[in-house]
């Protein structure tokens, strides 16, 4: 499963009854009150527990949490610099 898949699955499931109609990787996630500050850290929990990454407080803005394929982007990003601090 991709990133994009596993967290179009994980936002409907959380914040939408399980129900992902309409829910794609460029659905504003933020603009359409699917998410709000609080759902932005309880995301930011589920990502550093799923993917085994740190987000830092500095990363954790509407820009990386706008739609899923920023925050697929994000973890992306956040894994190759842990990749590339080992």
């Amino acid at each position: 499963m991709t990133i994009e898949k596993h967290l179009i699955s994980y936002v409907a499931d959380t914040w939408l009854e399980g129900d992902p109609d309409g829910l794609d990787e460029k659905t504003p996630l933020i603009e359409l009150n699917i998410i709000d500050s609080s759902g932005m850290f309880e995301l930011v929990h589920h990502l550093q527990d799923e993917y085994r990454i740190t987000v830092p407080l500095r990363e954790v803005s509407p820009d990386n949490f706008q739609n899923v394929k920023a925050i697929a982007a994000l973890v992306v990003r956040l894994q190759q610099k842990g990749k590339d601090q080992l």
